[in-house]
């Protein structure tokens, strides 16, 4: 069993639009709903993937109904999240239907999120009881996205070190001062992207960022490169996975899938080359669907074979 755990849960709301334009009104061509944050995003494609994921965490308010009750209507995925008194966020996906040119192969999407709930010292403290006793049925944990108001900024350094204590190694996939912490707890794998390396480090280029990372305490990186694919820095050696193909879509929950790959990967024993590859073509799939949490699968598996995986010179 795989634990996510995503304590700034939301609901995301996809809207696709002709064209965005500032200060004009639209008309909305689709709206989609489906549970979020990035843990849940993880969980929903390692239960499409096969495996069994059970979700922790904060909801609270008509909005974490929504997502609970759509979690509940997910195989493979059980529902451990922690009721609060505080309304789960909504996270709003604008979606600009432009056409592909030669040139152009950025996505065209805005991203408005919703601050979380204010979680109280009670509350926190009763997710710690849950997340405890759970870890004894869990083979991974995956630590996930943002801090809602209220929650301690040291708190994934907490649940990393109680995780290490039962012996269940973590992913660690977060931003900023959390990641900071979280790094110095000494998490098994860390997945950050591009600009998070750069804040974290102070370094813009990646290898060296990398480094720096497992320096500072995480026993694996792997870095989300965009385009560009994935680059990991392990103890058994450096790769770098890189797509057959820029696509082009919706890149929201991108990052989520391939965390779910190297989940995946990691549960089925697979060598570091194949776990990248199965994250590298999940994330491009990812951007092919029309909204986070899902991939597309006719794509995920023309892809698979096709990644490149190399392997990195080790620095001297």
């Amino acid at each position: 069993m795989i634990l996510t755990v995503t304590l700034n849960t939301a609901l995301d709301i996809t809207y696709r639009v002709r064209e965005l334009r500032p200060y004009a009104s639209h008309r909305v061509t689709s709206v989609t709903e489906r549970p979020g944050g990035k843990g849940l995003n993880v969980a929903r494609v390692l239960a499409a993937l096969g495996h069994e994921v059970t979700v922790t965490g904060f909801v609270g308010g008509p909005a974490g109904r929504a997502v609970q009750d759509q979690l509940t209507a997910t195989p493979g995925v059980l529902d451990a999240l922690l009721p609060v008194s505080g309304s789960t966020r909504r996270t709003i996906a604008v979606v600009e239907e432009v056409e592909e040119t030669a040139t152009s192969l950025t996505p065209d999407t805005t991203q408005l999120n919703e601050p979380g709930p204010q979680i109280t010292p009670a509350e926190w403290s009763a997710f710690q009881d849950v997340y405890e006793g759970l870890l004894p049925s869990v083979s991974v944990v995956a630590l996930c996205g943002s801090l809602p108001p209220g929650v301690p900024v040291g708190a994934y350094a907490h649940l990393i070190r109680t995780a290490r204590a039962a012996g269940v190694p973590v992913l660690l996939d977060t931003s900023g001062e959390p990641l900071r912490r979280g790094v110095a707890a000494r998490p098994d794998l860390v997945k950050p992207n591009a600009a998070e390396l750069t804040e974290l480090t102070g370094s813009h280029e990646p290898s060296q960022a990398t480094r720096d990372v497992r320096r500072r305490g995480a026993r694996a990186v792997v870095a989300s490169l965009g385009p560009d694919g994935l680059l990991a820095v392990t103890p058994e050696g450096r790769w770098r996975a890189t797509p057959p193909t820029r696509v082009r879509g919706n890149p929201t929950g991108a990052g989520d899938s391939a965390v779910a790959g190297l989940l995946s990967g990691l549960i089925d024993q697979l060598p570091w080359p194949e776990r990248l590859a199965r994250a590298t073509a999940l994330s491009a799939a990812t951007v092919m669907s029309p909204v986070a949490g899902e991939f597309d699968r006719p794509t995920y598996e023309k892809l698979l074979s096709r990644v490149t995986v190399t392997t990195e010179a080790t620095a001297a």
